[in-house]
């Protein structure tokens, strides 16, 4: 089955997720597939240096995703940006799990997950392009270092606003709620925080 076509319905959507409920592999997989870019940009926005040098994106990914599919049949479904959210909140609690596991070793830093490649570094620059349009003869693989390491910078609420906005795509007010803050005030969050992401950026 191929992946979900951008302009399916809400109640396609609805459908395919009681069908991936009820036990339907190739419907979970196209639910999950659909989501995979932006859950893999994600990952490596907000699981900072320390998770980033000692995992693989895709290691930490299929982590989520096995635990959604174990998780999915137990869910309400309540439309496509609540369901975007809780995986994604799904992805937050699998890296501060293994943030802390780092933490708690105490290893060195050194560089032992390899670095993304080809299609997935792809699909990363796709995904960071929502916070960052890079000139054309950028090298790709430079640019996912320079957004990340330019993303580290920030401060914690910055970094939320920005993933919440632009990779989870929620709302302003549903924002707002997250982080327990005004509406007016996520809009003036979000701007200063892009703002802030390219000042490091040049």
């Amino acid at each position: 089955m191929g992946e979900r076509d951008a302009d399916d319905t809400p109640e396609e959507v609805a459908d395919l997720v009681r069908r991936a409920q009820a036990g339907d592999g190739e419907a979970a997989d196209e639910l999950l597939r659909s989501h995979l870019p932006g859950l893999r940009a994600f990952v490596r926005l907000r699981a900072g240096e320390v998770v980033r040098l000692k995992e693989s994106a895709s290691d930490l990914v299929h982590s989520v995703c096995r635990e959604v599919l174990e998780e999915l049949p137990s869910i309400e479904y309540r439309g496509e940006t609540a369901f975007r959210n809780w995986l994604f909140r799904a992805a937050e609690r699998k890296i501060v799990d293994r943030a802390r596991y780092w933490r708690a070793e105490k290893r060195d830093l050194a560089r032992e997950a390899s670095p993304a490649s080809g299609t997935a570094q792809d699909e990363l620059m796709r995904s960071y392009a929502s916070i960052h349009t890079p000139s054309r003869d950028a090298i790709v693989r430079e640019e996912v270092d320079r957004i990340e390491a330019a993303f580290d910078r920030l401060p914690e609420h910055y970094r939320e606003v920005i993933t919440l906005a632009r990779l989870v795509g929620l709302p302003h007010k549903r924002i707002a709620e997250e982080m327990g803050r005004s509406e007016g005030a996520v809009r003036i969050l979000l701007f200063r925080a892009l703002a802030e992401l390219s000042d490091h950026l040049r």
